[in-house]
């Protein structure tokens, strides 16, 4: 009640300071066109006029929304609401003086000095705040502890924040200079503040400012321009924040609350990936959707939009009940009216997964359950052979068995002539749900093959923030390694979409736009940080780890490409395959790695022709080998 309150007055305030308006507008324009003329007399209904102007004026403002304004931030746009409301008062007391008024006295004349009046004592009652604080601002030296800042952008969005940053009594921040590409703005002041030149100049401009911090509010650039602007204000050594989209401009969300630390995805140079959400609405509403290894960091997201497209019910499945919990209470916090059902259990055991399909009868299955990480395999390798394989097995034969509508396979671009464990069991992975698929006839079977995910468990991102938080150094393989690169949002929306094109068999490949080099990366996310690099923070070469190569393909040879009406989604053409050859030799994969044999490798090898074996240890294996063999010569001597 007390929040009410304080809510109120001061609209009950102003609208009393506006009654005394029109009382002195009336009086004033009477006494004056009295003292010039001297022939005019005192007209009886004048009391009686100001009481109905009174009336009148209260109900205009309050129709045009004039004791809705806040204060501390009026602007042009409510200059234009209070003119149209005094057009609106003129035009009704013109009136009622060409009709009743005269027989009193009243005339135009008086009408058109008393609305003049009522218009400068309502603008100086809306305004005057803000004129005091420009005073205030002006000879008050406490600005001179708020922190600079440079604007890039001198559009709306920019102009907004300047002016919350000026007439707002507790911002932090000074805006002393603007940055612009429009010539036309070169030199001009907005609302004090200069523009000091264009987004070339950055760096030049920060310099003479003394800017301490850059605000960047170009939310409807184009991606390329935009990441090119922020590269630029990087390499100025200030922090650097941005508004993250035009969304916020259109909906009256431009603040300085709303701007953001610079991410990596911020110098990408592309555009956001956009997908047809009718489309993914189409074939997973009211349906029972079922994503495996859904607590993790692409099934987590899978789980997210899918909840966002009503489906009739979610199962998350996975064997990690810490990343499970999490999501299914993320999802219950923003979908109450969800049926979810989370499962902790195994892709691995063939059994449990047979009893969820055949209890809960999914019509869409995601199998985003995998081992990923490239280093970790090549010392496992009969894991990542045993979980990505037969794992996958076990799920694309249950969900044939039970009747799924569409079984959607996440896959990889490591899986294109493969120089590692995983992504040598990610391609047999496509031949399973391809050879299945051909032969199925209530399921569609398709795999999305894309390539590394921004801020995934276990990405490059994560890693190189934790090491510059430690002062660095920040480690890269190769100084030319290039990977292409999307962001989870991104690839889960495209595997959505895909699923949507399934007809069975495919494998979908998603456009990810050009590759970006790691190294580049590394030394972006120093600048973001506030650090030079190989000055404040070291960037070390390790060499390229087993299993590791400079780039990635996202096609075979064998293999071409055909699109679909999202330019960014295309089908591989798929590699006739020796059926018989392929679940014979997976029967002796099968028997080698859970024998721990040294010949697994060579199965996979004879699966996946084009897959290429590292035969180098990695540096722990070597490690724990030559420690035993020290261990084993210091017993015999």
């Amino acid at each position: 009640m007390k929040t009410k309150k304080c809510n109120v007055a001061p609209r009950i305030l102003l609208a009393i300071a506006d009654i005394f308006v029109v009382f002195l507008a009336s009086l004033a324009a009477f006494w004056m066109l009295t003292w010039l003329s001297h022939g005019i007399t005192f007209p009886l209904p004048l009391i009686l006029w100001i009481a109905a102007n009174v009336v009148l004026t209260l109900v205009v403002f309050v129709f045009l929304g004039l004791y809705t304004m806040a204060f501390s931030s009026v602007g042009v746009l409510d200059a234009i609401r209070i003119c149209f409301s005094i057009i609106i008062l003129g035009a009704i007391n013109l009136v009622a003086a060409a009709f009743i008024g005269r027989a009193h006295n009243i005339g135009f004349s008086y009408v058109i000095v008393y609305i003049s009046l009522q218009f400068l004592g309502t603008m100086a009652l809306r305004f005057i705040k803000r004129f005091f604080s420009i005073v205030k601002r002006t000879f008050h030296k406490k600005d001179d502890k708020k922190k600079r800042v440079m604007v890039v952008g001198g559009g709306e969005a920019g102009l907004t924040l300047i002016k919350e940053m000026i007439f707002s009594e507790k911002s932090l921040y000074k805006p002393v200079c603007i940055v612009d590409d429009d010539l036309k703005l070169q030199g001009k002041d907005i609302y004090d503040v200069r523009v000091a030149g264009t987004t070339k100049d950055v760096k030049e401009i920060v310099q003479k400012y003394d800017v301490s911090e850059i605000f960047v509010a170009m939310p409807s650039v184009c991606k390329k321009t935009r990441s090119e602007i922020i590269a630029r204000c990087s390499d100025c050594g200030c922090p650097v924040k941005v508004l993250p989209g035009i969304y916020q401009l259109a909906s009256g969300q431009v603040t300085v609350s709303k701007l953001r630390h610079v991410e990596i995805q911020d110098l990408l140079g592309r555009e956001q990936v956009k997908v047809d959400l009718d489309e993914v609405m189409g074939y997973i509403k009211d349906k029972i959707v079922m994503v495996t290894g859904g607590g993790g960091s692409i099934g987590s997201e899978l789980c997210r939009q899918i909840a966002s497209h009503e489906p009739k019910e979610l199962i998350i499945l996975d064997i990690y009940e810490n990343n499970a919990y999490e999501i299914e209470q993320e999802l219950k916090r923003a979908y109450p009216q969800l049926r979810l059902l989370t499962l902790i259990a195994s892709i691995r055991d063939k059994g449990k997964i047979r009893d969820v399909f055949d209890k809960y009868r999914p019509n869409i299955v995601f199998n985003a359950a995998a081992h990923k990480h490239v280093p970790l395999m090549e010392t496992s390798p009969n894991e990542a052979v045993k979980n990505n394989v037969f794992g996958t097995l076990n799920v694309a034969r249950a969900a044939d068995e039970f009747g799924v509508e569409t079984f959607v396979q996440i896959s990889t671009d490591k899986a294109v002539n493969p120089t590692n464990i995983m992504g040598a069991t990610k391609r047999i992975c496509e031949m399973i749900i391809q050879t299945i698929g051909k032969h199925s006839k209530n399921t569609k079977f398709v795999a999305v093959r894309f390539g590394n995910v921004l801020g995934s468990n276990g990405s490059v991102i994560p890693l190189f923030k934790k090491q510059i938080a430690e002062g660095g150094p920040v480690t890269v393989t190769h100084k030319d390694i290039i990977r292409y690169f999307m962001t989870i949002p991104e690839a889960v929306s495209l595997v959505l979409q895909a699923g949507a094109y399934a007809k069975g068999g495919q494998i979908f490949v998603l456009d990810m736009g050009e590759p970006v080099r790691i190294y580049d990366l590394a030394c972006n996310l120093i600048k973001l940080s506030g650090y030079e690099p190989n000055v404040d923070i070291e960037i070390k070469c390790t060499g390229l780890r087993p299993g590791e190569k400079l780039y990635e393909e996202r096609l075979m040879k064998e293999e071409g490409l055909q699109k679909t009406p999202n330019g960014l989604i295309n089908i591989a053409k798929p590699i006739p395959m020796d059926e018989d050859g392929l679940w014979t030799t997976l029967d002796r994969l099968y028997e080698a790695a859970y024998s721990e044999t040294d010949s697994m490798k060579d199965w996979v090898k004879e699966l996946v022709p084009t897959y290429t074996i590292d035969r180098r240890e990695s540096p722990a294996v070597e490690f724990m080998r030559t420690a035993a063999e020290n261990t084993k010569a210091a017993g015999n001597d």
